[in-house]
């Protein structure tokens, strides 16, 4: 499976933060918000990823991320020259997708719930259509809302209903066979002008193909779109790392626990990192393994 993270936009709900600088290079606590999603393929046995970016920020997530080699991934970049909607990566990434499945992962969503690499692993393994992710909110007509019946099966999708028959939110994570790229291919732009994922959803679901998988309670899905969101999630990510002594999204410790990486690589990464606290939590990773 292959793995596309849509990073482009001007991030202008963020605006003066993001004059300069892409909103999903903005840290989250003690990390680029990158990291979160980015980790998010990895914990799904994802190796080869396209990162999908503005073209004036393309530099800068590559001096951050590099080409993936030091967490034993492969890491390519493509640009997205105007934000005409998330399908649109489908077409950016038709060459990197090839006649593989996708997974694509929004740029400024953060994850975090009991279990979810293995959640993640299960439904990447077999696709044969669609599988999104569905999250209880309080302001569904905010959002893409699923609707499934009694028995769990996906029945509707609407865009943002002012009236929603159901609670559950799409994320910003879906799992693609590949029939998703001629699927966008044959898209129209939406009133807004864009290439909506909602489109290419409610054809799977037109197909009888469509998958709606509940996060359910004790899972964290944010959104970092916006200046409150941002530090909440920031907020969020403090409270549990200093609870429970971990990281998340620590993208050198998830390369090492997926065995993409050794516990030597690992350690030395946490050299890179000097006397960060970041860098001595690697190194007693690395020297705990070993």
């Amino acid at each position: 499976m292959k793995g596309i993270l849509l990073a482009g936009g001007h991030g202008t709900r963020l605006h003066p933060l993001t004059h300069a600088v892409s909103k999903q290079l903005l840290p989250v606590y003690n990390k680029p918000m990158v990291y979160y999603p980015l980790s998010v393929l990895m914990l799904a046995g994802i190796r080869d990823i396209l990162v999908i970016t503005a073209p004036d920020q393309t530099e800068l997530f590559r001096a951050l991320l590099g080409d993936g080699e030091k967490l034993g991934i492969s890491i390519e970049y493509a640009e997205q020259p105007e934000p005409n909607g998330i399908a649109e990566a489908f077409l950016i990434g038709a060459k990197h997708i090839g006649d593989d499945r996708v997974a694509l992962v929004l740029g400024d969503n953060i994850f975090h719930g009991p279990n979810f690499p293995t959640l993640l692993r299960r439904h990447a393994r077999h696709i044969d259509g669609c599988v999104l992710f569905g999250y209880g909110v309080k302001d569904p007509e905010r959002y893409g809302v699923g609707e499934v019946d009694a028995s769990g099966k996906l029945v509707d999708i609407a865009e943002k209903p002012a009236h929603p028959r159901s609670n559950l939110a799409i994320t910003g994570l879906y799992l693609y066979d590949n029939d998703v790229v001629d699927i966008a291919g044959g898209l129209r732009p939406s009133a807004r002008g864009e290439l909506e994922i909602t489109d290419v959803n409610r054809v799977y679901l037109e197909r009888g193909k469509a998958q709606l998988v509940d996060l359910g309670r004790g899972f964290a899905w944010l959104d970092t779109g916006t200046h409150d969101s941002l530090l909440q999630a920031g907020q969020y990510v403090q409270v549990l790392e200093q609870r429970q002594g971990v990281r998340i999204a620590c993208l050198e410790e998830i390369a090492f626990r997926m065995g993409f990486i050794d516990a030597d690589a690992c350690y030395r990464l946490g050299v890179e990192f000097g006397s960060s606290d970041y860098g001595e939590y690697l190194r007693g990773i690395a020297t705990r393994e070993t």
